[in-house]
């Protein structure tokens, strides 16, 4: 079953993307980490079988975990796969990982993930920094995109 890949500006090939983060999130700083998987995950990833949209990011004693993003046990893998829902460590340099755990101290912030994408053949993983949504700023930002939308098509 071939991957479903969608590629944009930079020639990165996106396997799986949380397209629900920009609509329960304010996203503010982005980041790319590298992610610490299983031989038998990096074969699921590259088939598609990953979910990011329950998953978030937490800074833990100096290092960064991706926690409650789901992917799929590889069929050929057999006992070599681990838990679908593990924690995996996340890669970033020291400067990132102060500047995630500093950001993420006041009250409402959180790291949600984006985009797990291949770069140079390594599963990389688009981060951002983010505060919820209210109810009214969901309104407002569906409104504007219907808004958008209908102009687009008056212009065609």
């Amino acid at each position: 079953m071939a991957a479903k890949k969608s590629s944009d500006r930079e020639g990165k090939s996106a396997l799986a993307t949380n397209r629900a983060a920009s609509h329960e999130f304010h996203l503010f700083e982005r980041f790319e980490a590298g992610v610490v998987l299983t031989g038998t995950e990096v074969k699921s990833i590259r088939a598609g079988r990953a979910n990011l949209k329950e998953g978030y990011v937490k800074v833990r004693d100096g290092e960064v975990f991706l926690i409650g993003a789901h992917v799929s046990p590889y069929d050929p893998g057999g006992r070599e796969n681990p838990d679908p829902v593990r924690e995996r460590k996340l890669l970033l340099n020291a400067r990132e990982i102060r500047k995630l755990a500093k950001e993420t101290s006041a009250p409402g912030i959180t790291i949600v993930p984006l985009k797990l994408y291949l770069k140079d053949g390594r599963v990389k993983l688009e981060i951002a920094v983010a505060k919820g949504k209210k109810a009214y700023d969901k309104r407002e930002a569906i409104a504007k995109k219907d808004v958008e939308r209908e102009m687009a098509r008056a212009r065609r």
